[in-house]
């Protein structure tokens, strides 16, 4: 079926293609959601000479006020006003003193479908109508109002301020064709407007809360990755080198290619300086990387490099290496799929570090959505060939009874902690493998050094006791 496109980003993978010829949508929710502003951009992507858009208006904004607010969007021509997009407003119709008054305003909109074939009709606002008509007036006006454009190849927008319990039981939302809800949800530290499709008739529509953003470009929808249909892992083969040295040994030969990986201990232990090395280790073997940082900036991460004789800089520069910082305040999970899934679907990706799991878990949010979230970002990165290293930051110096990484650990296929040891009073850091799926690999705790360039692995600790406890302790016989 041929299918009328959007032109608004994401907007048409979430519709499952589009807007059907004919058919009737209802663009509900509650005031400054965005409903009109979506509605407006809708038709300045479709209309043409030959097949105008025509917007209707009730008892809403006036014509001068609407186009006056469309003057900061880029979508936005002024020229295209009238030749293109036509403004009527039909309140004149729905104040008259006639015993019915939906009748002329349905023939109205009918006349001028039938006569002018537009690409696209919008009432705004379909709701105002019920403070002119009963409630069995209104079901036989949107009746014959949705009847006839079913037999046009116009699309229908009736846009209102509905409640949840209004979508529920009222006559447009069973006459509809399509229900898309907007919503916008006061959170900290940044609210966040999203946008769900409850029915879309004859089409595979993605369900549950995608983030919906409007910025000067105008509005643009961020499918949630969870709706998406990922592939499965690219197959891939070989180990590849962490760059740090003795860490590969310990692995029985490296991380397995394609593999996901986590990285977990307390602040300062050395995580964030473990992912910039495997990084480092693949841009010297040509590949190309994606870091992922929420806390450090690209200056900060490419200094911080240089410190240890890595030249993260001439990477980003040619292209080699993408580093995508994304302040907390802004870090919201459906936007940050869609900048990773862009740089995978840019060019092959071999490695990919995010630093970090912790900020995630605080963006999610939604609890219950997390770890299905972690689970197609990183069934989204495998599918690509990449390789993933994820940093987590656990909230105690020592081992800890919370479940690390935000209870998802076991979606990944290695484990790695670091961790702070108290040997003979003295503190030092730590690391252990704690799982390595289909693999063997050493056991025993060692320490972790972080030198001049870079971390590294010492030796193994001998006679240590308590490594399950607060603090891993040298056994008393052990101490000269």
């Amino acid at each position: 079926m041929n299918r009328l496109l959007t032109g608004v980003p994401g907007l048409d993978v979430v519709l499952g293609g589009g807007l059907e010829p004919g058919s009737v949508t209802v663009l509900a929710g509650a005031p400054g959601t965005g409903k009109t502003i979506l509605a407006q951009q809708l038709c300045f992507a479709n209309a043409t000479t030959a097949r105008r858009a025509i917007y209707y208006t009730t008892l809403s904004e006036s014509h001068s006020k609407l186009v006056r607010h469309l003057a900061p969007f880029s979508f936005f021509a002024p020229e295209r006003l009238g030749p293109e997009v036509e403004y009527i407003h039909l309140g004149d119709l729905i104040r008259n003193d006639q015993a019915s008054r939906m009748e002329p305003l349905v023939s109205e909109v009918v006349r001028k479908t039938m006569e002018e074939q537009p690409v696209l009709v919008v009432i705004d606002s379909a709701k105002a109508l019920r403070d002119f008509a009963g409630v069995r007036e209104l079901r036989l006006a949107f009746y014959e109002l949705t009847s006839r454009m079913g037999q046009t190849d116009a699309a229908l927008l009736l846009l209102g301020e509905y409640s949840p319990e209004e979508m529920a039981s009222g006559v447009e939302f069973s006459l509809a064709d399509g229900i898309i809800q907007l919503a916008y949800e006061p959170r900290e530290p940044v609210d966040r407007r999203w946008l769900r499709v409850i029915k879309m008739r004859g089409a595979h529509h993605l369900e549950g809360k995608h983030t919906f953003r409007i910025t000067t470009s105008g509005a643009k929808v961020y499918p949630r990755i969870e709706s998406l249909d990922v592939d499965q892992a690219a197959n891939v083969a070989g180990r590849i080198d962490s760059g740090i040295p003795g860490l590969d040994r310990l692995m029985n030969g490296g991380i397995s290619s394609g593999e996901a990986t986590i990285i977990f201990g307390p602040s300062g232990a050395g995580k964030t300086i473990f992912g910039m090395r495997f990084a480092a280790e693949g841009l010297l073997r040509g590949e190309r990387c994606l870091y992922v940082t929420f806390q450090d900036t690209t200056d900060q991460l490419i200094k911080m490099a240089a410190g240890f004789g890595w030249d993260l800089a001439a990477a980003q520069t040619s292209g080699q290496l993408v580093v995508h910082h994304v302040p907390l305040g802004e870090l919201d999970l459906d936007m940050l799929t869609a900048r990773v899934r862009g740089c995978l679907e840019d060019g092959p990706v071999d490695r990919v570090v995010i630093d970090s799991l912790a900020e995630l878990v605080s963006a999610a949010r939604e609890t219950e959505r997390f770890v299905a979230y972690a689970r197609s970002l990183a069934g989204l990165i495998r599918a690509a060939g990449a390789s993933l290293v994820i940093t987590s930051e656990t909230t105690t110096l020592g081992p800890t009874a919370e479940p690390a990484g935000g209870g998802v650990t076991f979606l990944f296929h290695n484990l790695i902690q670091l961790r702070y040891v108290e040997l003979n009073s003295a503190t030092g850091r730590a690391l252990n493998i704690v799982k390595m799926r289909n693999s063997n690999h050493a056991k025993n705790l060692y320490q972790f050094e972080i030198g001049e360039q870079g971390p590294e692995i010492g030796d193994k600790l001998e006679g240590v006791t308590g490594a399950l406890g607060w603090s891993a302790l040298r056994a008393a016989n052990a101490i000269q």
